[in-house]
């Protein structure tokens, strides 16, 4: 019997909450945690990271079984998520904490996200250029207990806040039924 091996896959894409759901329902994904990766300050807490003074950004740790899930996949789910041609946040989530950014673990994650934002960029899905930034995954720090599985803790602060976001318009503009196809895979 061969031993099970698990993954890590780092993205940020804005707030955090609306980052975990999209991978927690993908068949391979063992785990997903709200966190803060690529800052200056030691242990950050929410507050610190909220008021853009630590410079980490808000991100998700995915622990995943890739004899389940590919990387490319995950690649495919979390470009679905966010508008990468934006530099200053994520929809309604303005700042540096809220950028979107690919955290590589390995050389192989970098080629095939570099790779991945290529074939987005030349798609042409997008009018502006696809900025995100992939770059070495740094110390990951777990986000607060309140923050985990916040869209299953308190689903109507969520759909709410969700809702309000713009990112279900934004995603429905350019991804349409694109959208769910890593879903039915």
């Amino acid at each position: 019997m061969s031993e099970k091996t698990t993954e890590i896959a780092y993205f940020a894409g804005g707030c955090f909450w609306c980052m975990v759901s999209p991978f927690d329902v993908l068949e391979g994904i063992e785990e997903v945690r709200s966190g803060y990766m690529g800052g200056h300050l030691d242990d950050p807490r929410y507050e610190d990271v909220k008021s853009q003074k630590s410079g980490h950004y808000e991100i998700v740790r995915i622990m995943y079984d890739p004899s389940v899930i590919s990387y490319e996949k995950l690649l495919q789910a979390f470009w679905r998520q966010v508008d990468p041609t934006d530099d200053e946040g994520q929809f309604q989530d303005r700042g540096p904490s809220y950028r979107t950014a690919i955290f590589y673990t390995t050389e192989e994650q970098k080629i095939e996200a570099e790779q991945s934002k290529q074939e987005l960029d030349e798609s042409d899905r997008f009018p502006d250029k696809v900025i995100t930034p992939i770059i070495p995954a740094t110390k990951y720090y777990d986000a607060e207990e309140y923050h985990q599985d916040f869209y299953k803790k308190s689903p109507d602060e969520y759909k709410l806040d969700r809702t309000k976001s713009g990112r279900d318009e934004f995603i429905k503009k350019y991804w349409g039924d694109d959208y769910y196809t890593i879903y039915e895979e």
